[in-house]
Formats: C-alpha cells, structure tokens, sequence
C-alpha cells in the first residue's frame, strides 16, 4: 500500500504590540491606552492566540527610548513604556502551555552567555518554547544607550552577529542531553564527562567556560531572523530556523523564498529546516466593507507629525517641516539606506511614483500592505502564498488589540 505524504501545515505566528500594529491604536477607544506595562493583559492576548492554534505568540523590542522628537513620539509611542521580552515571556509561559514564545533580542548590544543563558532559561520555564529573534538594531537611539554615537556599519553588526549566534550556540551545547544525573547513591549531580566547554576566541568575543544550566528540553531555543539584505539573507540561511519576511506583492514573496532556501545548501542546510513567515498585516470582518471603515478610522486618526516621523524614520531622513502636500524635496532624500534597507528601498520606490508627503506617509506600511476583507476573502489571500511558494505562514499583526486578534481566531482560523 502507498503511503501518503504528510500535509503541509501552515505556520501561523501573531505579533503583539500592545494596543496593536496600527501607529493610531492607542487612540482607538476599543483599545487600552495602559496596555504596555499590564501583564494580565498579554496574558490574555497569549491565551487567545493560543486557543486559536497560532504556533508563536511573539514580542518585538529595541533596547531603547526615543529622546529626540519627542512631540511626534508623544503621538506614538513606539517601545517608549513597554516590558523587557524575555521578562515577559517568562511571565507569560505560566499562562499557557503549548503556543511558542519569542522575543527580539539585539547582538550588538548583548553579551553572549547573558543572553544564552537567558533564551535558556526562558525553555526550561516554558517548558520548550522558547525563540529568539536575532537582531543587529536598527536605531542609533539604542547605540547611545551603549557607548556609541551611532550604529557600526551595516556589515559590521552582521560580522558580530554571525559570532555571536555562533557562541550562543556553542554554550547551549555546553552540556549534553542528560549530563545532570543527580545521583545519590554515587553522590554525583552530574556526569563531569558530559560538559564541553567553550574555548572561544573571535574579533568580536573571548569567552571560556560553560553554561550554568542544563541543556534545554528543545536542546536548543528556535532561531528566529528578518533580514532582507543579501547579507541579512546569508545569515539566515546559515543560521534560522525561521525567517520573518516582508515583501508586499506575491512575486517579491515568492523570490525572496526561492531565494534564502536556495542559499541553505552551501551552509550545508536542508531547505526544510527553516520556515518563511510572510508578513501579515490583516482586518477581518463580516463584510469587505466593515473592514475598510475599520482600517480608515485607524488611518485618519494618524497625525501629520507621526506620519512625517515614521516616513522618516525607514527613510534615514529630517522630513520635519515639510510640506504635506508637495513631493520630498530630492536633497533630503539619502543616496543609500544603514538601517532597514528594504523598508528604505520601498519608500523610495514610492517616491519615484510623485506621492506628495501626505500621500507617502498614509500609503506606507513597513513593507506590507494591510490585507481589509472577509474571512474567506483574507483566508484566500493566505492559501495563494502558502501553496505557491511565496511562504510557509505567516506574521500576522493586528491594527487594534484585542479586537483584531478575536476577528482572527472566532472567524479568520475556521474559515
């Protein structure tokens, strides 16, 4: 008798901002202004995620506040009052009991065996569902906060990088499967032959010595990565297991995932072992209708000074005191991108399409478009990327929190 293959599954994974994705959430009434720094209500948000079978519950972070144009950031107030991730996932993997936990962590400015050992204990607590989402930052806010003036190049947070993951991963491997015997009768905790330490000694890193806890239920944590650069895209290929990826159109979707797991077997990888999550940006309702009013009561409630800081913020530019309704002037535009380069390569391509500022900063998204429909319609929308080569699933963000997340799981996932 022939054996049928396994169906594939799609991977589904909801990224929490506190009050939602949306930069005018806070300002919904069916949001909670005080959400940042509330604990029941991730909680909540984890369990309702987890009730409805999404695979990852995951939280993004910059290890810093804004201290400059503080007017606009008064407006929208990205990572200014919000709870360290590995914090908060710790607390929030009592509250559930299978959905994975992921947090964003930065490399350039963390120290491998603090940050082994905490991506450890986080799967020992959770009880194996610990991810860790590898960053190089992308703000020189952050880079203030560490000594520095501005971020180092580019290609130089990516070289610390690839070492830094590698020493991660040597110490999560410090110990084998088993080594704490606890034996009493012999009187031995563990098994001294089972501990390997890390002789270590890179550009970046000198690090000797061993992990103090044991090997992870997962043996080691989910490596999770976003970069889209050629050199973003060899480091994932070498090193994640799951890729977050933010292509706007199904084409880009589908090259950039041809693209990274063509790359996987010159890293001696098999194409299998890691995942791509298309960005989702999605509101659901009833009627096609109720979605788009819900999207542009989000939209028109965006101030000019957070759409000009927000634009300008991807674009690595001043756009403060420009006119709304006039193109950007070309000499404000820089010649090429150190943070986000494929947020930095969109805007630009919409910039050569002759948007006023106005038009620019209302049409930008981060590299996704917000899908507004029905279940059927945005469930449609997820198959065609999912069986066409374009993703695995999908990093799906909510404009308003609760009420995005409850449309997704009550009618979204049984559609």
């Amino acid at each position: 008798m022939k054996t049928m293959a396994p169906m594939k599954t799609m991977a589904l994974a909801a990224l929490v901002h506190p009050t939602g994705s949306h930069p005018a959430s806070w300002l919904h009434p069916g949001t909670r202004a005080d959400a940042s720094t509330d604990i029941d209500h991730y909680r909540a948000m984890a369990q309702l995620a987890e009730r409805g079978m999404f695979d990852l519950f995951f939280i993004a972070d910059t290890p810093a506040a804004r201290t400059s144009n503080l007017t606009a950031y008064s407006r929208f107030p990205l990572f200014m009052n919000v709870f360290e991730p590995v914090t908060l996932l710790a607390a929030i993997a009592g509250a559930t009991t299978h959905i994975g936990l992921g947090g964003t962590m930065s490399t350039s400015f963390s120290e491998p065996y603090n940050l082994a050992r905490q991506f450890a204990s986080l799967d020992h607590i959770s009880h194996g569902r610990a991810a860790w989402n590898v960053v190089t930052s992308a703000n020189d806010f952050a880079a203030k906060n560490f000594g520095l003036d501005k971020l180092p190049p580019h290609a130089d947070r990516y070289e610390r990088a690839r070492e830094f993951v590698q020493v991660v991963q040597a110490l999560w491997d410090s110990w084998e499967d088993g080594a704490f015997i606890r034996d009493r009768e012999s009187g031995l905790h563990f098994d001294p032959t089972k501990q390997h330490p890390v002789a270590h000694e890179g550009r970046h890193f000198r690090v000797h010595g061993a992990l103090n806890i044991e090997r992870t239920p997962q043996g080691q944590p989910v490596i999770i990565q976003a970069g889209a650069s050629d050199t973003g895209r060899d480091f994932a290929a070498e090193t994640a297991e799951l890729v977050f990826a933010s292509d706007s159109t199904i084409e880009g979707g589908r090259q950039f995932y041809a693209d990274l797991k063509g790359r996987m077997a010159r890293h001696g990888r098999d194409p299998e072992a890691l995942k791509v999550l298309a960005g989702l940006p999605a509101v659901v309702a009833d009627s096609a209708e109720e979605a788009e009013d819900m999207y542009q009561t989000l939209q028109a409630l965006i101030h000019p000074d957070v759409g000009r800081m927000r634009l300008g913020m991807d674009l690595e530019a001043d756009l403060t005191g420009l006119p709304l309704d006039e193109p950007i002037p070309e000499d404000r535009i820089p010649k090429s991108a150190n943070l986000h380069k494929a947020y930095f390569d969109h805007i630009l391509g919409m910039i050569r399409e002759g948007l006023t500022l106005r038009q620019l900063y209302m049409r930008y998204e981060r590299g996704n478009k917000t899908i507004r429909g029905t279940p059927r319609q945005v469930a449609d929308h997820m198959e065609e990327w999912f069986t066409t080569g374009a993703a695995d699933g999908f990093m799906m963000t909510f404009s308003a929190l609760p009420a995005g997340l409850e449309a997704a799981v009550g009618k979204l996932i049984p559609e």
